[in-house]
């Protein structure tokens, strides 16, 4: 039986949760993820898994933060005044805004905090310094 290894190009189904057992990303009800082992696609965590399995083979991964999405970066969080920002733009703790820096690059930011005067925005991926645990079904090597 053929087993994947770096350089394939594979298919999966997967669950990701986290700690506390919530569903943050399924490929249920879609088609499954294609990347190439080894590649850099995903996260460093969940390719390393991938060596070795077989199609029909299923595991469960955790992924550490660091082999994740890294640590939270204290500094990918800023203050900006409140007037800096649109009115009409919702500032709801949680809301993802894409905002433009000041060479040009779009950057997805999330409202953090918001004050009378100031509104922080986290740069940091919504899922960084978490630990992430993946339910996997290789589907497919092609």
């Amino acid at each position: 039986m053929t087993q994947v290894k770096t350089g394939d190009t594979v298919r999966i189904h997967y669950t990701g949760t986290l700690a506390d057992g919530s569903t943050f990303d399924s490929s249920a009800g879609r088609d499954p993820l294609e990347f190439t082992v080894g590649s850099g696609q995903i996260i460093p965590g969940l390719d390393k898994a991938m060596p070795g399995m077989a199609v029909g083979d299923t595991k469960t991964v955790a992924v550490v933060a660091d082999e994740a999405y890294g640590q939270a970066d204290p500094n990918a969080r800023q203050s900006v005044p409140r007037s800096e920002i649109p009115a009409d733009l919702p500032l709801d703790i949680g809301t993802q805004l894409q905002v433009q820096t000041q060479d040009g690059q779009v950057m997805a930011v999330t409202v953090a905090e918001v004050t009378e005067a100031e509104v922080t925005l986290d740069a940091n991926h919504p899922l960084a310094g978490k630990d992430l645990t993946f339910d996997i079904e290789l589907v497919e090597i092609a």
